[in-house]
C-alpha cells in the first residue's frame, strides 16, 4: 500500500525529502507535485524502476516520459549538442511548467551511461524530454539526488492534479506519494520541440504558444554607467535598425524574434535619459521620451544572449561578478575602442556619441541572418 505525506500538515518537510531520496535509491517509485501535475517518478540510474515505471498504466494513453534535472547544466551533460535556442528558452523557462524535447543521440553525453532500461523508458522515438520543475520539494529531492529523475504522468486530457488521482492512476507501485494539494496550474506543462534552430509547440499546455515565442527572442543589452545616455541611445538605435529591416513596428520585434535593452551599473531605477540624449536621437528619428532607467541585475545578465558594453571596465565589472557569462558579453565596439560618457557636455558631444554607437550597431546588425524566411 502507498504511502502518503502531506507536506501541509508534516513538522519539517526536509523529512518527506529524505524519505523520498532513500526510496528513490533503492530502487522505489515516489510521487511527487510539480506545479502543473503530480508525477510519478524514479531514479535514472536504477534501471528496474525505469521499467517498473514505464509499465504503470494510468488513465488513457501516458504522456512521454521526461527526464527531470536540476537545471541548464545538468541537462547539457545530457544533451550536449543543444543548440542556442535550446539553451535560450531552457534559461527562461526553467524552472518552471515547460518541458523542452530534444533530438537525441544515444552515444553523446551522459545519457550513454544510463541503465539499458532506461534509456528505452526516456527515448521510444529518438527524443528527449527534459524538465526542471519549479515545485520546491522535488527541487530539494534533485539536490540531493547523485543523478535525474525519470517522470512519468497521465495523458494531457486526463492531468492528475492530486495525490490522490496520482495514485488512482499508478496504484501500489508507488511507494510513497508526497501530497501538497492540487497543483497550481492545473494543466500539463507546454512541450516545446527544439530542433536545428528552431522550435515548435509538441503539446500545448500551461505557457502559450505566443508566450513561448517572445522566450525564444534573442534578447541584446546594452549597458553603460548611468542608464541615461549611451545605453539608451544604443537601445533606440538598434530597436530601430531592426525594426526597419524586418519593416514591422519595433513593438512587434518580440513576435519577430528580437529583444532590445539597456541597463546602468549604477543606475537608479526610473531616471528619464538625459535631455541631450533624447533631442540627439529624435533627430534620427528614435523616441527616448517614455525611457525609464534600470540597474543591471542578475536576472537580466542572464537572461541576456547578447550584452554590449561601452567600456572594458564595464565589461570586467560584470566578470569579476559573472565570470561563466564570458563569451555573451563584449565591448559594443568591436576595434577595442571605448565609447565615452557625454554626459554634461552639450549636444555636440552626445552627436558625436550617437555617431560612434551608430557606426558600432551596423557591424552588429550585419551579423544578424536576413529577414524573410532566414531568421
Amino acid at each position: 500500500m502507498s504511502a502518503v505525506v502531506d507536506l501541509r500538515k508534516t513538522d519539517d518537510p526536509r523529512d518527506a525529502v529524505q524519505r523520498a531520496v532513500q526510496l528513490l535509491l533503492g530502487g522505489h517509485i515516489v510521487g511527487f507535485p510539480t506545479e502543473t501535475v503530480y508525477q510519478a517518478c524514479a531514479h535514472a540510474l536504477v534501471g528496474s524502476a525505469a521499467e517498473r515505471l514505464s509499465a504503470c498504466k494510468p488513465r488513457g494513453k501516458p504522456a512521454h516520459p521526461t527526464l527531470v534535472v536540476k537545471g541548464l547544466h545538468e541537462a547539457l551533460d545530457y544533451v550536449p549538442q543543444m543548440d542556442a535556442l535550446g539553451q535560450r528558452l531552457a534559461r527562461r523557462c526553467w524552472p518552471g511548467p515547460v518541458t523542452l524535447a530534444f533530438d537525441i543521440n544515444a552515444e553523446s553525453g551522459l545519457f550513454s551511461a544510463l541503465a539499458a532500461e532506461s534509456q528505452r523508458v526516456l527515448s521510444p522515438d529518438a527524443q528527449l524530454w527534459i524538465r526542471v520543475p519549479a515545485h520546491e520539494c522535488i527541487q530539494e529531492t534533485l539536490r540531493l539526488m547523485p543523478a535525474p529523475l525519470i517522470a512519468a504522468s497521465d495523458c494531457h486530457e486526463n492531468p492528475l492534479l492530486t495525490a490522490a488521482s496520482l495514485l488512482e492512476g499508478f496504484g501500489s507501485s508507488i511507494e510513497l506519494i508526497i501530497d501538497d494539494g492540487e497543483c497550481r496550474y492545473g494543466q500539463p506543462a507546454t512541450v516545446v520541440g527544439v530542433s536545428k534552430g528552431a522550435w515548435s509547440i509538441v503539446r500545448p499546455g500551461v505557457v502559450t504558444e505566443t508566450m513561448i515565442g517572445r522566450l525564444a527572442s534573442e534578447v541584446f543589452l546594452f549597458i553603460c554607467t548611468g542608464n541615461t545616455c549611451r545605453s539608451p541611445l544604443a537601445e533606440g538605435l538598434f530597436r530601430k535598425m531592426i525594426a526597419d529591416r524586418l519593416k514591422c513596428r519595433e513593438d512587434e520585434l518580440a513576435d519577430h524574434g528580437y529583444m532590445v535593452l539597456s541597463a546602468g551599473m549604477a543606475a537608479q531605477p526610473g531616471q528619464p535619459a538625459a535631455p541631450d540624449a533624447v533631442a540627439v536621437a529624435a533627430r534620427h528619428g528614435v523616441d527616448l521620451r517614455a525611457h525609464e532607467s534600470q540597474p543591471v541585475t542578475q536576472r537580466l545578465l542572464e537572461q541576456a544572449d547578447q550584452i554590449f558594453t561601452m567600456t572594458r571596465s564595464h565589461r570586467e565589472s560584470i566578470l569579476a561578478s559573472f565570470p561563466h557569462l564570458g563569451d555573451r558579453v563584449e565591448l559594443l565596439a568591436r576595434d577595442g575602442t571605448e565609447i565615452s560618457d557625454p554626459i554634461g557636455l552639450g549636444e555636440a558631444e552626445y552627436e558625436q556619441c550617437r555617431e560612434e554607437i551608430d557606426r558600432h550597431l551596423k557591424v552588429i546588425l550585419g551579423t544578424l541572418p536576413h529577414p524573410g524566411g532566414k531568421l
